[in-house]
């Protein structure tokens, strides 16, 4: 599903990501950490190609990301659900159109934009808040908006960048419990995060990042 070999990252000179190396299986649940600054939102970002390598080779869902042109680039985000940390909501629309917000943009019909946002947001029991406004919503609800429009186009890859950090521990939880669910029913989950007590807790390979330089391990608990 993704494969990293030797990528490495700079801006302006300073090396980000050094020669970093990894695989992640189809269907594989995976956390990565590291303390602030280690490059995870970095190596987040090479993934769904808002950056490119600065050398290496990296490939996404059988897509060779570091030699893709700009024109392809729709066509792999296609396949994903990225969840960014400050959510990203548009506060001028409801929540029904920001989770519809791809589905527009990808020319699906309105009944069938509609029909497939219930389904998601039933599933994360946020149905009945379809018409309201980002402003109107708690920040846990806030967050599960974001995971909606995340999996509305039932991506095989699902990324979250430091999904839980503004949340308190119950709702960190509460979301973490709703990754694993969207897991088990099929989708790739890579999830950064600096929470270690959620990667305790969740028992999965963990990969981390320290001064762009990987190390990997699985966590200590239950899966």
């Amino acid at each position: 599903m993704i494969e990293f070999y030797r990528v490495t990252k700079e801006y302006h000179g300073r090396r980000v990501l050094r020669d970093v190396s990894f695989q992640v299986r189809k269907g594989e649940f995976l956390f990565l950490t590291g303390p602030s600054g280690a490059g995870k939102t970095t190596l987040l970002k090479l993934i769904y190609r808002a950056e490119r390598p600065t050398d290496g080779q990296l490939i996404v869902n059988g897509m060779n990301v570091s030699a893709m042109r700009l024109s392809r680039v729709p066509s792999l985000r296609r396949s994903m659900g990225v969840v960014f940390q400050d959510y990203k909501l548009l506060p001028s629309r409801t929540v029904l159109e920001n989770v519809t917000y791809v589905l527009k943009y990808l020319g699906e019909a309105p009944s069938e934009r509609r029909r497939r946002a219930y389904q998601v947001l039933r599933m994360l029991e946020l149905h009945h808040r379809m018409s309201a406004y980002p402003e109107e919503l708690s920040g846990g609800e806030q967050q599960r908006v974001a995971l909606a429009r995340a999996l509305v186009n039932d991506p095989s890859l699902l990324i979250a960048d430091e999904p839980t950090g503004n949340l308190d521990h119950r709702l960190a939880l509460e979301v973490m419990k709703l990754f694993a669910d969207v897991n088990v029913r099929g989708t790739t989950v890579l999830v950064a995060t600096h929470d270690q007590d959620l990667i305790r807790r969740a028992g999965r390979r963990c990969l981390t990042l320290e001064r762009g330089q990987l190390l990997e391990g699985l966590s200590e608990g239950s899966a």
